[in-house]
């Protein structure tokens, strides 16, 4: 399971040699950064803000909590899953593309698996999003209507965002309800909360702020009825600058709805900082 909200900042602040004094001056009180760290409290969008820029965080890279086979040889497969956890996406792209690769890949679920993890790197490392477009088709070429695997959704997903970041909004929605559909069908693991994520990520670049909220809810309730914290850190960040975003617009009252949603999914009391 990857690090929580809380585990995230811990981390950070350390490996940046800070004291929780140092971090909260002027954020929120020293007692309160100790209960975010300690998963005991959920921060709202204004302090999340605030620490991750201290921080210099960036939650937007997504790893995926288990990788998937690209081939019947661990070696293939505890590379692909070493570079993707380091988001070395240029050495994953390149090792991808070798021979050697190309021919230890043995079944349609690996070459399935292959194309989804091309398209990704292709999507961090290249400038032309119709590259990445193209290595995501393949994943799900053959694909059929009734496959309902979370790598299948996946590759929807990530299809769906990248139309977003086009402008393709029509494309973009079609493949979300795709990538979603039926998820009681699938069976549960974690990357199953990437979906949601993504949904999210999708209309956030479409600037369609009700649906970005209304799809970070839904995660966050999904992974909360699995007992999982597997991308809770990404969609309260997403949350949080969906809320800034609306602040900008004049949409506080709406923000704070949301706030106050996630306030009660969760059973916390927010501090009443203001």
């Amino acid at each position: 399971m990857k690090a929580s909200l809380g585990a995230i900042l811990k981390i950070t602040r350390k490996q940046q040699q800070l004291t929780q004094k140092q971090l909260a001056a002027g954020i929120c009180s020293q007692s309160m950064l100790s209960a975010i760290e300690k998963d005991q409290y959920t921060p709202n969008a204004q302090i999340l803000i605030a620490l991750c820029k201290r921080l210099d965080i960036s939650l937007e890279t997504i790893s995926l909590s288990q990788n998937y086979a690209v081939s019947d040889h661990n070696r293939f497969n505890e590379t692909v899953d070493r570079l993707c956890n380091q988001h070395e996406y240029q050495q994953l792209n390149d090792f991808l593309q070798t021979d050697e690769v190309l021919a230890h890949i043995e079944s349609d679920q690996q070459m399935q698996a292959y194309y989804y993890y091309l398209g990704v790197s292709t999507l961090h490392t290249s400038n032309d999003p119709a590259a990445a477009v193209a290595m995501l088709k393949l994943s799900l070429a053959s694909v059929s209507d009734t496959n309902r695997s979370t790598l299948t959704r996946l590759g929807q997903a990530s299809l769906a965002f990248i139309e977003a970041k086009l402008g393709h909004s029509q494309a973009a929605q079609r493949l979300v309800e795709k990538a979603l559909t039926a998820m009681p069908t699938t069976k549960y693991e974690e990357n199953c909360n990437i979906l949601f994520y993504l949904a999210a990520l999708a209309n956030f670049e479409l600037k369609q702020y009700q649906l970005t909220a209304r799809w970070l809810i839904k995660g966050i309730s999904f992974a909360a009825d699995h007992n999982s914290h597997y991308m809770l850190a990404n969609m309260y960040h997403l949350l949080a600058r969906t809320a800034e975003v609306e602040e900008k617009l004049d949409l506080k009252d709406e923000a704070t709805q949301r706030e106050k949603i996630f306030a009660e999914l969760f059973h916390e009391i927010p501090y009443d900082l203001f």
